[in-house]
């Protein structure tokens, strides 16, 4: 990525809101490279999930030592960072990987940030969004990346939040009262396109899976299903799909619905989509493909806006 001539410019203020959608996420980190160097000066950030991490991790002034970490992860390092849970309706506690990036991006408060931010989840027992805007940085992305099934709910004030997605996958709202000059959202919903060749840095799974081995059978079982949310990069759900190729696909189709009416209902300046099956929802090992990608999207729908001005 090289940086452009007009860089040094303030273009654009923007509002910049991040979509919900696993791994894909790491697309929004190219985004926000291509717009900090050509100009545009980022004043608000609204994310759901994956959004409100790498949203987060960039309104503390943090985003290259999220993205040099997350870069570096392999198989073998995302299954270490997720610790079981049977007892807190969600398959993975998510203690380990909040203290993980707690301690690389510092214990922040989302009021004393200098970028506008607010993280979205969901009150599903009270069906409507929650916003959050003030308190520990870390615990509000928590909130956010509560998927249903996987992460345990998050307890704020007294009531159970999950994903943010759920109800918004492209959450526009807490941007409307800006007074930035564009609103650009990030959309990881797109309509699926011809499968990608993934870059795999482990090589394949042979090898994590045979380090296994010895582990008992319920932890292979665990371990096996870990690989699976991992390795899952399917355009359509096949009829002998296992359970949660099923219940993926029809995550991700229920997502893509309703950011396409929220979208709708309050169009951005600009959006850029990313196609949904780019890679599976923990595929964090396919990082730096998806860091360019986002930031190749972001230079084709925004790039006339250089030659514009």
């Amino acid at each position: 990525m090289s940086t452009d001539s007009n860089s040094s410019k303030n273009k654009f203020s923007v509002s910049l809101v991040l979509g919900s959608g696993g791994a894909r996420g790491m697309a929004h980190i190219g985004v926000i490279h291509w717009l900090e160097e050509h100009g545009f000066n980022i004043e608000s950030i609204s994310g759901s999930s994956i959004g409100a991490l790498v949203g987060g991790t960039h309104a503390a002034n943090k985003l290259d030592i999220f993205e040099n970490w997350v870069r570096a992860l392999d198989t073998v390092d995302i299954i270490n960072l997720l610790d079981v849970s049977w007892h807190k309706g969600g398959f993975v506690k998510g203690d380990k990987i909040i203290a993980t990036l707690t301690e690389l991006i510092g214990d922040q408060q989302i009021e004393n940030l200098p970028v506008k931010y607010t993280a979205v989840a969901t009150d599903i027992k009270n069906e409507k969004e929650v916003w959050i805007n003030n308190g520990p940085l870390f615990d509000a992305i928590r909130a956010s990346i509560s998927l249903p099934l996987f992460f345990s709910p998050v307890k704020r004030h007294g009531v159970e939040l999950i994903d943010g997605g759920i109800l918004n996958p492209v959450p526009i709202g807490p941007t409307l009262s800006d007074s930035t000059d564009l609103t650009i959202a990030v959309n990881l919903g797109g309509k699926p396109e011809a499968k990608h060749v993934l870059t795999n840095t482990d090589n394949n799974l042979k090898q994590n899976r045979a380090e296994s081995e010895d582990l008992s059978p319920l932890s292979n079982q665990i371990t096996e299903f870990f690989n699976r949310l991992i390795d899952k990069n399917d355009d359509d759900i096949e009829p002998d799909s296992n359970m949660y190729e099923v219940v993926d696909g029809a995550f991700d189709t229920m997502q893509s619905a309703i950011a396409s009416q929220k979208l709708a209902a309050y169009p951005p300046d600009h959006l850029i989509t990313i196609s949904r099956n780019n890679c599976g929802i923990l595929d964090f090992r396919s990082a730096s493909r998806l860091i360019d990608h986002g930031y190749e999207k972001a230079q084709s729908t925004l790039g006339h806006l250089l030659l514009d001005n």
